[in-house]
């Protein structure tokens, strides 16, 4: 988007900038859309560039702005990743960002590039069960270890007693994945401050407050506007949102956190190809519109839920009302309920297989955020790898059933799960 002016360019929205930002048709013969770069190395003009290029990618001198480092290798950098990275910070409104083969590699690197022998976590409960066995088994033979508090308002409250001199991160899943509980990602930020203020300029030495978006997607809830200070995505779910690529985010706003953030996936090599980002790219193009028609039918679909005699609760955070105590925290992280819906039937195993064996037009299946709608049973699906009492600390039961609602239309969908209930 070459014409417009940086201070254009701010006061477009990003659904306005999804379309055209971060690159120029006449770099690549005029083309309107991105193409592929589907190189591995790029040429240099002279060896004089090389010697500059890669002095600038060790961080040495003064380098220019990212965009305009050079292109070396594809490990490092490459066309079709930097526009999707610029496109994606747009959304959350922040700095910048770098992406992933996939959000377990966006998680993984990230806390490997934050974290060192003898640091600790604390953990806001249920996480995705990927990360949840990271921190448990994979950074614990590291030496990094973890303190788990529920998620929900009493959070920070329960995480302070917890904090110690050697404390680096809290990690949040915003929501929770799979009971949608929120917690209160600014108090949690007044909480790191407080016990750990950050020197002047530096990202180290401060309890950096980390969290996974994934089950909001940025359409409705930007967490570094709050308190973020890393954001974490899998772009498999809402960024893609077709069930066709796999992928991830990392963004921040802090340059040591985003350099060392891009220096550990330069070594571990977790970077998407290039085909993999151009998808990202295409599908940020409809991002807006998919979200909200998703959020128009999971709240058909969850008032449906409510009154049925078959399911005992639902979860959902267009139905938390004033007064509760989880209201206030939507309020201020959420500008809409979005798609995913968490729903507790009568009975157990037995009951919520027998919903998800019947559904017709759901397809049983895990991940979320795409355009079909998906069902699957956390306890012995995503979730399966936590222990049984892990599982009940982060209520993770075995009538819990998560639903992820697509863009069909809503009165099929509700047509499904009734029938589909009826064998509950």
């Amino acid at each position: 988007m070459t014409k417009l002016t940086d201070s254009e360019a701010a006061r477009l929205h990003p659904e306005t900038l999804a379309l055209s930002h971060g690159f120029d048709p006449w770099l690549s013969e005029g083309a309107v859309k991105p193409p592929v770069f589907l190189t591995s190395t790029f040429a240099f003009k002279c060896a004089e560039d090389g010697k500059r290029f890669f002095a600038w990618a060790h961080g040495e001198g003064t380098p220019p702005p990212r965009r305009e480092m050079g292109l070396i290798y594809s490990r490092i950098n490459n066309p079709n990743l930097e526009i999707f990275e610029d496109r994606v910070a747009v959304w959350e409104g922040m700095k910048d960002a770098y992406s992933f083969s996939s959000g377990m590699a966006a998680i993984a690197t990230t806390l490997l590039a934050t974290h060192g022998p003898g640091d600790e976590m604390i953990v806001c409960a249920p996480v995705y069960g990927g990360t949840d066995s990271l921190i448990h088994h994979f950074l614990k033979r590291l030496g990094i270890t973890a303190q788990f508090v529920p998620a929900g308002p009493d959070a920070p409250a329960l995480a302070e007693p917890l904090i110690t001199p050697r404390t680096r991160s809290i990690f949040i899943e915003s929501p929770a994945n799979p009971n949608n509980r929120l917690t209160d990602i600014g108090r949690m930020k007044e909480l790191a401050q407080r016990h750990a203020p950050p020197a002047a300029g530096q990202a180290t030495g401060r309890i950096l407050v980390i969290v996974d978006n994934t089950m909001a997607g940025p359409v409705f809830a930007q967490p570094a506007k709050v308190g973020a200070d890393i954001v974490l995505y899998s772009a498999t779910k809402f960024i893609g949102g077709h069930s066709d690529v796999v992928g991830g985010v990392a963004l921040a706003n802090d340059d040591v956190l985003l350099t060392a953030i891009a220096q550990h996936r330069a070594m571990l090599g977790g970077m998407p190809n290039p085909y993999t980002a151009w998808l990202l790219t295409r599908s940020l193009e409809t991002l807006k519109i998919r979200a909200e028609q998703q959020q128009r039918n999971a709240q058909q679909v969850a008032a449906f839920l409510v009154g049925h005699p078959k399911v005992r609760e639902v979860l959902y955070l267009g139905l938390l009302q004033p007064g509760h105590p989880e209201h206030a925290i939507y309020q201020k992280q959420h500008t809409g309920p979005g798609s995913l819906i968490s729903l507790h039937l009568r009975g157990g195993e037995k009951e919520a297989f027998a919903f998800l064996d019947h559904l017709k037009v759901f397809h049983l299946a895990v991940s979320l955020g795409s355009t079909e709608s998906l069902a699957q049973h956390p306890a012995t699906m995503t979730h399966s790898g936590l222990t049984p009492e892990d599982k009940r600390f982060g209520g993770v039961t075995d009538d819990l059933v998560r639903l992820s609602i697509g863009i069909e239309n809503a009165e099929d969908l509700i047509w499904d799960l009734k029938q589909a209930l009826e064998h509950a």
